[in-house]
């Protein structure tokens, strides 16, 4: 496996000539952070040093020697604890927290590029600050001051960790299925009974405590999603007792094998407390979704952060695995050269280059958009500024761990037969990446949220505010001679009638035509990914004119990405547009029986 090197160059171009970190530094709410482009480039450099040195080269080894489990005891991969220890006293979960709990309150758009490096570095160690991050997020929104003030320095610091429980055996994505109980005691605690599975990092060796937030129910509740409560429930209480929550085992996983996926039993009765998890409510009952929908959507961003890691990754070790390989004759060559001169290997690379960077670019815009809606003083701005950040996290989601699979197959196939072979390490980034479309809400899960709640909801309002800002970018395309600009203007047309088509006819059949709505949803979701992220290479590509001589082979190789996505990826926005204005009928023509 080839070393992993940050792209903090990129990132700095996009932090600053896309995703407005001189806007984000300059409002109200981070102007005291100091959260200017010299200090996001010092912490990006720091951060690229740390993911370098200390955490990829657990990549590979925790792949082979995963978690493990013996007598409800977890222990984690070698290296993992002290790479851990590291993190901490580094900071770096604290990045983008509040000051007054112990964090740096930088902003998001310098934490979530810091997230990228630490998933492409590793992306099993990564979920476990991932998953602290939205029990923090939770909190934050939903705690008591008391539980803020005993669980959040902790948590912010590092020194404990975060999970969250929600799937049981009977409910996965239908969380009105949960059964799990909460027994109201007279001191106002609470006991939990039952069994969660998929608990990412839910039991393991790094740190001293283990933060479980919790869906259950309480012995009154009514059935369905209203019948939820969100429960704290941590594995070592603050008397030191060890809690009635333990781990029945670890599943054995296709990816991501170093971090620990386990099933968590409630109420066994094996802990220090007699039967029945010792728990506290958070917030007010039967709001239990709604709280947890919190750390869901700051989950959901964070995976999206992790497709464009690996696409980062798996470019890279394909990147150097071209450069090295000696195989046959290109065309018009005499004698064997290195497989980066054959023009498909080539034409491999730049896809998976210019996915990785339009994702990125895409996900980034998005972080600013986040910021600027706490920042901004005006609160009409700040509405404004939530409401398109919110519409984008289905597609960073969707979008940028599809393409995760499509840059990570790719790298395989540029290894050709060695691809294949586990050594290399290009198939561990395949295996890995195959988890990211389904956890934290499936694509389909994504892709709906984007057509019924972030599309039909305003009948398209919102949508086509994002198609006006894409026009935005063409008609300075249009202002350009140059032959690339020309041609990027005419791809970008094409795809924005596809997006224009695609959003009347959700509009106009979402309501009496449910069904022929959301069999497009997929299609929409990632015709939207398409388009935006080359709306923002084309942005780039304007930014990139302005860039000074001395950085020129980084303006040239920005452009020429940007042209090569709109040229080769952004067509694929018409076929999409067929899929959900033409197939919608084909896609539920045959009768369920007939599968």
């Amino acid at each position: 496996m080839s070393d992993y090197n940050a792209p903090v160059r990129d990132m700095m171009f996009v932090l600053g000539k896309l995703a407005g970190l001189d806007d984000v530094a300059a409002t109200p709410a981070y102007r005291e952070a100091g959260a200017d482009a010299e200090t996001a480039a010092a912490v990006l450099e720091e951060c690229a040093r740390f993911t370098r040195e200390v955490v990829a080269p657990l990549n590979r080894s925790g792949d082979t020697q995963p978690s493990n489990w013996k007598d409800g005891v977890v222990s984690t991969s070698p290296g993992f604890r002290e790479a851990y220890a590291s993190f901490i006293q580094g900071g770096w979960q604290g990045l983008q927290h509040p000051q007054e709990h112990g964090g740096q309150g930088l902003p998001k758009l310098i934490g979530a590029a810091c997230n990228e490096m630490l998933n492409s570095a590793n992306l099993s160690f990564a979920l476990c600050p991932l998953l602290t991050d939205g029990a923090i997020e939770a909190l934050l929104t939903a705690g008591s001051p008391a539980q803020q003030a005993r669980y959040l320095p902790r948590l912010v610091s590092g020194e404990w960790t975060g999970t969250m429980n929600l799937t049981e055996p009977q409910a996965g994505s239908d969380l009105a299925l949960v059964r799990t109980r909460a027994v109201p005691q007279e001191d106002g605690s609470y006991r939990l009974f039952g069994q969660k599975i998929f608990i990412t990092y839910g039991e393991h060796d790094m740190a001293d405590n283990i933060v479980h937030l919790v869906l259950a129910r309480l012995p009154d509740a009514p059935a369905g999603v209203k019948g939820i409560s969100l429960f704290i429930a941590p594995k070592v209480l603050e008397d030191g007792r060890r809690n009635d929550v333990w781990c029945a085992s670890l599943e054995h996983k296709l990816g991501i094998k170093a971090s620990p996926t386990a099933v968590l039993l409630y109420g066994d009765d094996k802990g220090e407390v007699g039967p029945g998890a010792i728990a506290e409510m958070v917030g007010e009952p039967g709001r239990g979704l709604e709280f947890m929908f919190i750390m869901m959507n700051a989950a959901r961003y964070a995976v999206g952060m992790q497709g464009v890691g690996l696409a980062e990754r798996a470019y890279q070790q394909a990147a150097a695995y071209a450069r090295l390989r000696v195989q046959s004759r290109p065309p018009g060559a005499r004698e064997s050269t290195t497989i980066v001169h054959h023009p498909d290997v080539r034409r491999m690379l730049m896809t998976m280059r210019a996915l990785a960077e339009g994702s990125r670019a895409l996900a980034l815009v998005a972080a600013g958009l986040h910021d600027l809606g706490i920042g901004e003083s005006d609160a009409s701005r700040r509405a404004a500024h939530t409401a398109a950040y919110e519409f984008l996290v289905p597609v960073v989601k969707g979008f940028s761990t599809e393409i995760s699979l499509e840059v990570t197959s790719l790298g395989v196939q540029v290894h050709g037969g060695m691809g294949f072979i586990e050594e290399t390490g290009a198939a561990q980034h395949y295996r890995d990446a195959r988890i990211l479309p389904i956890y934290e809400g499936t694509t389909a899960i994504q892709a709906n949220d984007l057509v019924g709640r972030k599309t039909l909801r305003d009948a398209g309002a919102l949508a086509r505010v994002f198609g006006e800002h894409v026009r935005a970018t063409r008609q300075e395309l249009a202002a350009r001679p140059q032959p690339a600009a020309r041609t990027m203007g005419a791809r970008l047309d094409d795809a924005l009638r596809a997006y224009d088509e695609v959003v009347e006819f959700l509009v106009a059949h979402g309501a009496e035509q449910p069904a022929s709505a959301y069999a497009g949803s997929v299609p929409y979701l990632m015709l939207c990914g398409y388009l935006f992220a080359a709306w923002q290479m084309a942005r780039a590509w304007l930014a990139a004119e302005a860039l000074p001589a001395e950085e020129g082979d980084f303006a040239r190789a920005k452009q020429t990405t940007a042209e090569f996505f709109c040229v080769h990826l952004l067509p694929r926005c018409a076929a999409l547009r067929d899929a959900v204005v033409d197939g919608a009928d084909s896609v539920m023509a045959l009768p369920a029986e007939a599968f």
